[in-house]
C-alpha cells in the first residue's frame, strides 16, 4: 500500500504539520515514497455523530442495505465515528465494511411496554427486570447501553419517569461493572434526579434540566448530548398530541427553554457533544447542522467543532492526529472555526488511511 502525505493546519494544536499515512496509522515522520493528497488548508479528526441511529428509519427497523445507505451518506458529510444510540436491528456486520464510519453500538434501547416508540426497544413487563436486561445489552454492545428514562404515560396524560430510583441505581451499578456506559432518553423533568444520582453517564436530549441538575451533571461529570436539530421536532409532537392537552403543553413549554436550557448546561461546564438522532425523524450527513445549532446557544466555535470532533472521539476512546493514531482525517481548504458551515465541504476525506472522498 501506498504511503500517503498530508500538510496542512492540523486542529485542535493549530499548528502548521506534515503528517504521514500507513497502514491506517498516522505517522509523524517522513516516509519515502508517499503520495501527497493535501497541500495546504485544515486537518481535522474525522468528526464524530455522539446520537445516531444506523438501522433505525422513519417507520422503524430497516434492512441492512438501508442501514449501509444513511452509514454512508454520514461518511460523505465527515462523519468517521459513530455512536449508535440504540438501534432494534443487529447491525454488527456495518463494523466489518473498512468503507464506513467507525461504529460504537449501544444495543437496543430498553423499556416499559407502552411507554416508547413501538418495535425499537426491548419492553420489559417488570421494572424490576432492569438490571438483568442491562447486563444482557451492556454485553452484546460496545461499551454503551440506552435507556428509555421518560415518555409520554397515557394514565397521566403527560412525559413520566419509566424506572424508579433503586431500580436505576441497580441496574447503572451492573452495567459499571461490566464495563459499560449508561445514557437515556430523557426529554422532561422528573426522570433527570434519579437517572442522575444513581450515576448515569450521559443524558440525551435533556430538556428538562434545570438549575439544580445542570449543577448535579456538572459535579459529577455527566455527558450531556442535546440534540439540538431534533428538538425542533417538538412543536410538531405537540401539535400530533390534542388527546393529551398536558404533554402538547409541557413539549412546546421545553421546546420555548431550550436555548437557555443548553446554555446553561454549558456555562455550567457539563460536557457536551454533538449528535443529531439521525434515523427516525432526522436525516443523516446533518451533523454540521448540529454544531452550528450548538455555537447558537452559546458555545464557542471552536468548542463546538471540539464537541463533533477530537473532544467526542477522546471521550469515545479514541485519538487525534497523533503518532500511531488511526488515520480519520478530514481537510478542509478553510479554518472551519472561523465559518462552522465549512463543515459541510470537506476537500479530503480519509477513513481508516483510505481515501473515500
Amino acid at each position: 500500500m501506498t504511503a500517503l502525505h498530508l500538510r496542512g493546519v492540523v486542529l485542535p494544536e493549530d499548528e502548521p504539520r506534515e503528517l504521514w499515512i500507513v497502514n491506517g496509522r498516522i505517522r509523524t515522520e517522513p516516509v519515502p515514497g508517499a503520495r501527497t493528497i493535501v497541500d495546504g488548508g485544515y486537518l481535522l479528526p474525522g468528526l464524530v455523530d455522539a446520537h445516531c441511529h444506523i438501522g433505525l428509519g422513519a417507520h422503524g427497523p430497516l434492512p441492512l442495505d438501508e442501514a449501509i445507505t444513511d452509514a454512508e451518506t454520514d461518511r460523505d458529510a465527515g462523519t468517521l465515528l459513530i455512536r449508535d444510540c440504540g438501534v432494534p436491528i443487529d447491525n454488527r456486520p456495518l463494523q466489518e465494511r473498512a468503507d464506513l464510519p467507525r461504529i460504537v453500538r449501544a444495543g437496543r434501547h430498553l423499556a416499559r411496554p407502552k411507554r416508547y416508540l413501538p418495535a425499537i426497544g426491548k419492553e420489559l413487563d417488570d421494572p424490576a427486570l432492569l438490571p438483568d436486561a442491562v447486563r444482557e445489552q451492556a454485553e452484546a454492545g460496545d461499551g454503551w447501553v440506552k435507556l428509555v428514562g421518560d415518555w409520554i404515560d397515557r394514565g397521566v396524560g403527560d412525559l413520566a419517569p419509566l424506572w424508579s430510583d433503586d431500580v436505576l441505581a441497580e441496574a447503572i451499578e451492573v452495567a459499571h461493572r461490566h464495563g459499560a456506559r449508561v445514557t437515556a432518553h430523557v426529554f422532561g423533568e422528573d426522570a433527570l434526579p434519579g437517572l442522575i444520582g444513581a450515576g448515569i453517564d450521559c443524558i440525551e436530549h435533556g430538556t428538562g434540566l434545570r438549575a439544580d441538575t445542570i449543577q448535579e451533571m456538572a459535579r459529577r461529570g455527566t455527558a450531556l448530548v442535546p440534540t439540538l436539530i431534533n428538538i425542533e421536532n417538538f412543536p410538531g409532537f405537540a401539535d400530533a398530541a390534542s388527546k393529551y392537552p398536558d404533554y402538547a403543553k409541557h413539549m412546546r413549554e421545553l421546546y420555548a427553554g431550550v436555548r437557555e436550557t443548553v446554555g446553561a448546561a454549558i456555562e455550567a461546564g457539563i460536557p457536551v457533544y454533538a449528535g443529531t438522532d439521525a434515523g427516525g425523524g432526522i436525516a443523516h450527513g446533518r451533523l454540521a447542522d448540529e454544531v452550528e445549532a450548538l455555537h447558537a446557544v452559546g458555545m464557542p466555535a471552536v468548542d463546538a467543532l471540539g464537541a463533533a470532533s477530537w473532544l467526542a472521539r477522546d471521550w469515545l476512546g479514541f485519538t487525534g492526529l497523533r503518532e500511531g493514531a488511526a488515520a480519520d482525517v478530514l481537510a478542509y481548504e478553510t479554518d472551519p472555526r472561523a465559518d462552522l458551515g465549512v463543515l459541510r465541504a470537506p476537500k479530503r476525506i480519509v477513513l481508516r488511511g483510505a481515501v473515500v472522498g
